[in-house]
């Protein structure tokens, strides 16, 4: 399948996107406790008839929709599909909108690889016009150092071709596999481990016969109790495609549980349509795994979308990589986990990121990870604090990393250091 199949139009879809009273209730008062202060732009609210709104739109948003796409109107602007038409994919487009480094410009200009430049509009709304050091800029524009491979990098650092039945399942753990429905993303993360397979305008977005061997595969091994969707983004593929999926998943008695692996709430949340929510209702137990970057991604359209989630009963976790410049530091990190929270996401994993080819600039030392988690844990309620982990090179899986809080060791006693660095006992002998 390609492209033309996820963008395709459903019909009658605009007279579905009506919110249930609760939604609008709680969105509400989430955008008045998000944008507080007289300094932040508000929020403007699309008003079907009836008086139920359809989607948020922040006044950053309209700005720019109405200087860079004059001609697209609000109800343009949000559909997801729309969106998708309308990325930004070259560097004559880009310059347009944001005034380009030089270090920018000749980066998209040498481009080679398979992950290309594509950022959704509304994402681009986002970017910092004149500061190449913007983190959100930083995290989807391409600069030089993609081009630099240094020491231990690889185009598959996590081994998973190696753990591979069949094409698109990865089978890592004993009771779960990872299933990679299509290589399409809307937006594309310079620091994406799949950078090997993603965006390649050679492949399929959507390959029926991976999925079919993929699927054989499951039912065949009845270890296999957890299913979890990603790529690409599986939020890209039509509602229609993606519960053809979920339903001959759904339909092996020994899958227990399906998740989905998504940036689409953080990138394209236009995409959350009530229809896809009702939809995705129909198929619990169903968790989402969200990948957030940087607090600045909380937008009142992004809550919007995970208020659509949450109210649809899907238990949603985000999954954070830790990048140098971008999110490298406590205050930033803990003002990510905060707004997350608010908007009934948990965060879930801050990984180490993995070093995939020209990823030097973003890594971090390991020590600054776990100085992050110094600063939340015990300043901050232990829902906001992810797990700190490595997926370890070669295929080893996640492993989760600490700061030391055993010190040791006096007799019977085990010595702990808290949050504030203070030494206790615990009497740990029993009978």
């Amino acid at each position: 399948m390609g492209v033309g199949f996820v963008l395709r139009h459903e019909t009658g879809a605009l007279n579905e996107e009506l919110e249930p009273p609760s939604l609008q209730t709680h969105t509400s008062n989430l955008i008045h406790k998000t944008f507080s202060t007289p300094t932040e732009p508000r929020p403007q609210m699309r008003v079907l008839r009836g008086g139920k709104p359809r989607f948020t739109n922040s006044l950053l948003s309209v700005a720019f929709r109405k200087r860079f796409f004059p001609e697209a109107t609000r109800s343009d602007w949000d559909d997801w599909r729309w969106q998708l038409r309308h990325r930004i994919r070259d560097v004559h487009t880009l310059q347009a909108m944001l005034q380009l480094s030089e270090e920018e410009q000749a980066a998209i200009g040498r481009h080679n690889g398979t992950l290309p430049l594509s950022i959704t509009p509304y994402y681009a709304s986002l970017l910092d016009r004149s500061n190449p050091s913007q983190p959100l800029r930083r995290s989807v524009v391409p600069v030089s150092a993609e081009q630099t491979r240094t020491e231990g990098e690889e185009e598959d650092p996590l081994g998973e071709d190696h753990t591979s039945p069949v094409p698109g399942l990865v089978h890592r753990y004993p009771d779960r596999v990872l299933f990679l429905a299509t290589d399409f993303c809307s937006t594309y993360c310079r620091y994406c481990t799949r950078s090997r397979m993603v965006g390649d305008a050679q492949t399929q977005h959507c390959n029926v016969s991976h999925w079919e061997r993929a699927i054989a595969y499951i039912e065949a091994t009845p270890a296999i109790r957890d299913v979890l969707i990603s790529g690409g983004d599986p939020l890209t593929l039509s509602d229609e495609r993606l519960e053809w999926l979920l339903s001959r998943l759904r339909r092996i008695s020994h899958v227990e549980m399906l998740r989905i692996g998504t940036k689409v709430p953080a990138v394209l949340p236009q995409r959350i349509t009530p229809a896809l929510t009702r939809m995705l209702k129909r198929y619990h137990p169903l968790w989402m795994s969200l990948h957030f970057t940087h607090p600045d991604e909380l937008t009142p359209e992004t809550a919007q979308a995970c208020t659509r989630l949450a109210d649809a009963g899907i238990p949603l976790g985000s999954q954070t990589v830790l990048l140098a410049g971008i999110n490298d530091q406590v205050d930033t990190m803990k003002r990510l986990v905060h707004g997350l929270v608010k908007m009934r996401v948990r965060p879930y994993y801050l990984y180490q990121c993995d070093p995939i080819i020209g990823s030097a600039h973003f890594r971090t030392p390991v020590t600054k990870g776990l100085e992050i988690i110094q600063g939340l844990r015990g300043h901050t309620t232990g829902y906001a604090v992810p797990n700190y982990v490595i997926d370890a090179p070669g295929g080893g899986g996640k492993i989760p990393l600490l700061p030391e809080y055993v010190i040791g060791r006096e007799g019977s006693d085990l010595l702990l250091r808290n949050y504030e660095g203070k030494t206790y006992r615990y009497p740990d002998y029993c009978k």
